[in-house]
Order: C-alpha cells, then structure tokens, then sequence
C-alpha cells in the first residue's frame, strides 16, 4: 500500500544480476504478495462475496490505469526511475505492515469467522474493502514491476484507497445496525471495532500521507528526472 502492502520491490533478485533491467521485471512479475492477493481477488469474485459494481469497477481501472500510462504519465526512457522511498526505510516499512494488518489480515479472520458462524451480514459488508485492497495490491505490484511512472505508482493507491473509503463507511454503517440481529455480542463488537480501527486508519492514510505527501513528492521526482534527462 505505498500507502500500501504491495509497494516492496522484488527482492529476490539482487541488484548485482547482471541481466538486463527488462528481464528481471518479467522474471518477478508476480510476487508471492501479489498471486495471495490475486486469489483473493478471484476467490470473492467468483464465490459473489463482492458486488457486480465492484467487479466491474476494478476491471475497468485497468484500462484507465494502462490508458493514462500511456497518454498522461508515460515512462520517460527504459532506465526505471528512483523510488519515492528507500525500501530500507524502517519507519515507513513499519508503516506498510501495519496497515497490512489492520486492512487485508484481520478483516480476512473476521470474515473467515463469520463463515463459520453464518454472519452472512457480517461477510457481506466487510468484503468489498478486502477484496479492493487485496486488487490494489496486486495493482501496486504489477505497475512497479512493469515500470510504471512514479505518477501512475502514485495514483494506484489513491484511486484505490478513494473508493475503498466509500466501502468503509458502508462497513461501520452495516456494523452498527446488526445490534439485535442474530449473531454473538464479541463478534459484534469486534466487527465494530475492526470497520472504525479502518476507517481511521485509511483516512488518514488517504488525507494525510497519500494526497500531501507521497504524491507531491512522486510528481517532483518524475518531473526532476524528466529535466534531467
């Protein structure tokens, strides 16, 4: 979530390789990170965990995405460009797993849950934030691997995580009027708590780190190498 938990690089080939930079992005063009979060996407789609409007949604962010690769943000020459952050950045590593935890682990659990204990409600309404977060990522990762412009990297998580918000609020919503329906009073609570601890959390991700920070900086320094080269 670069903003996000797809935002590693491929680490399991080392900077030393002698191959060229265009194979080394097809040889890690999928991540173990990434194929989890594909079959998520996949696994919710096919299963009707998600709405058609969702599914229609992601795939045709795909297009735009690829449209706006090309037209607006183009890569600016085959050498990739710097990264906004270093990936040895602690700080903003620990940053990453903690939204990974709050966003994509536990609601997993709580919907995992709910299977078992017929929350059909409770499945209902926490699905769509996972299963456009896990697409996200998976989106992070593909347009880091296939060289994307900072700007297009930039704008995956923010275009995800602007729609993911509407999934929130429908989420602590739905949360609130389960009271009284059938179901037990620690999963009510803990769903509850679960849809507020995300939508705080992806607010301030959005409105506080993504929009003034990230990616003013991503413009400056796609617009920097662009001088320079």
């Amino acid at each position: 979530m670069s903003g996000g938990v797809g935002s590693a690089v491929c680490k399991d080939i080392p900077e030393e390789n002698p191959l060229p930079q265009k194979n080394q992005r097809s040889l890690c063009f999928l991540s173990f990170r990434q194929l989890n979060c594909l079959a998520i996407v996949v696994i919710f789609a096919a299963t009707g965990l998600v709405s058609l409007e969702d599914i229609a949604f992601v795939i045709l962010s795909v297009f735009y995405i690829l449209i706006m690769s090309k037209v607006a943000f183009p890569q600016m020459n085959s050498t990739p460009e710097p990264r906004v952050f270093r990936e040895n950045n602690k700080l903003f590593n620990c940053y990453i797993m903690v939204g990974a935890i709050i966003g994509m682990i536990l609601p997993i659990v709580y919907i995992f849950e709910g299977i078992l204990e017929g929350d059909k409600e409770g499945i209902k309404i926490a699905a769509p934030h996972v299963f456009l977060l896990a697409f996200q990522v998976f989106m992070e990762g593909f347009t880091i691997r296939r060289g994307f412009s900072l700007p297009i990297r930039a704008f995956v998580p923010i275009f995800y995580s602007t729609r993911r918000v509407f999934t929130l609020v429908d989420w602590v919503r739905g949360e609130i009027v389960k009271e009284g329906e059938m179901g037990s009073m620690r999963r009510l609570q803990i769903g509850r708590g679960l849809a507020i601890a995300n939508l705080m959390f992806w607010c301030f991700n959005l409105f506080a780190f993504l929009l003034p920070v990230y990616l003013p900086l991503a413009f400056k320094r796609y617009y920097g190498y662009k001088a320079k080269g």
